[in-house]
Formats: C-alpha cells, structure tokens, sequence
C-alpha cells in the first residue's frame, strides 16, 4: 500500500492542532495549547477569527452555518456544544458523548457520528444525543469525515500507531472496509475540502493538506 500524497504542509496557528473542519471557504482548527477555535483562510493562511471553548476540542464538524465541536471537560468527560462562527460557544444544550466519550464528529446533512477511539466504533445520534446506529471498526479511529457518502477515516493500533488512511461505506447492512493509503507521520483528526483532505500532524504544529493513491 502507497503513502498518501502530500500536498501542503503548513504551520498551525497555535500549538497542538487537533480537530479540523471546513465551512465554505474557511478551514477551523482547534488547539488544545490554547483551548481555542480559528478560522484560517485557507488561500492567504491568515487568521480570519477565533474563539475560546470550555475545555480541549476532540473533534468538529459543519452543520448548517454552525459547527458542533466535541469537547473533554473536567476529568475528560465528553460533551458536543454548538458553535456559531461571529458569537462563539453555546454552553445551553449541550449534548452528552455515550458512555461520556468519544473523539470525532462527522455529518452526512441529516445525522451527526461519533467515533470511539477505545471502542472501535462509529455512533449515529439522535438530536439527544442517543445512540441509533452503531458501525463496528477493526482499528481505532483517529480522525473522520464523510465524502460522496462514504466515511473517511484515519485509523490505528492499539498504540495509536501504523496509522492508515480508510474509507468505510456503511449505506448498506454490512459496512465495506477499504484501506487506501499509510500515512508516514502521527496525523489525528481529518477534513475534506470538495477536492482535498486535511489532518493535523498535532505534534510538530502543523496543518496538512494530502491526496491518495487511485
């Protein structure tokens, strides 16, 4: 199996990058050094906007003109919060993870997932947070997204290591299972632009933008 191609390796905009998300024309990130969220253009690489949230973000996804970002609070419960671009976290309503834990969002424009890094799962949620679905993975999930209705995973062993970029099609009864590339560095977290995908290479402060072999 080919590494994936890289095809921007830029600097973050705060140390420890972690969860990443496209809307529109703005790519989020979210920084666990900072315990903040920001905007990047990502033509200019400059900070468009940014924002505090209540604890370190895991994981983020675009709902509408809001993105719900996965956060760890206290003792590392985790809660999924809206946030609206131009006013910030909203702390009212906040939604619980299952069993308080979880890592990555993705939406598909009708249902909000969960991963679990531990559990080697994908969640489907109601709008309370209740668990509708649940997709079995073989390895831990360490970033997602969703493209041409497919998941597109990062995943890993039990060390969070040998990581592998994955499509998982889960529109029928019996997920299929694709791995497609290896990712030669420690990569958490996944976003896609239309035409390329994004990660995060959390320990050296830096936003990646790759490509697959076809």
């Amino acid at each position: 199996m080919q590494n994936i191609t890289e095809l921007l390796r830029l600097p973050s905009p705060a140390p420890r990058p972690q969860p990443i998300a496209f809307q529109g024309d703005a790519l989020w990130i979210g920084a666990w050094g900072t315990q903040r969220l920001y905007a990047i253009d990502p033509q200019k690489w400059t900070v468009r906007e940014e924002a505090p949230v209540p604890g370190k973000p895991f994981g983020m996804t675009v709902i509408g003109d809001e993105l719900r970002v996965l956060i760890a609070i206290d003792d590392d419960d985790r809660y999924i919060y809206r946030f609206v671009p131009g006013h910030g976290i909203k702390t009212e309503g906040r939604i619980p993870c299952p069993d308080l834990t979880g890592s990555h969002l993705a939406y598909d424009g009708d249902t909000l997932f969960v991963s679990q890094n531990a559990n080697r799962r994908i969640l489907a949620l109601d709008a309370k947070g209740n668990e509708v679905r649940e997709i079995p993975l073989e390895r831990r999930p360490l970033g997602m997204t969703i493209a041409d209705g497919c998941f597109y995973l990062l995943t890993g062993n039990d060390e969070n290591d040998d990581v592998e970029f994955t499509r998982v099609d889960a529109r029928g009864t019996t997920p299929v299972v694709s791995a497609l590339a290896t990712v030669p560095f420690d990569a958490r977290a996944l976003a896609y632009d239309g035409a390329r995908f994004w990660t995060n290479h959390r320990d050296n402060n830096e936003i990646v933008a790759f490509s697959y072999p076809t």
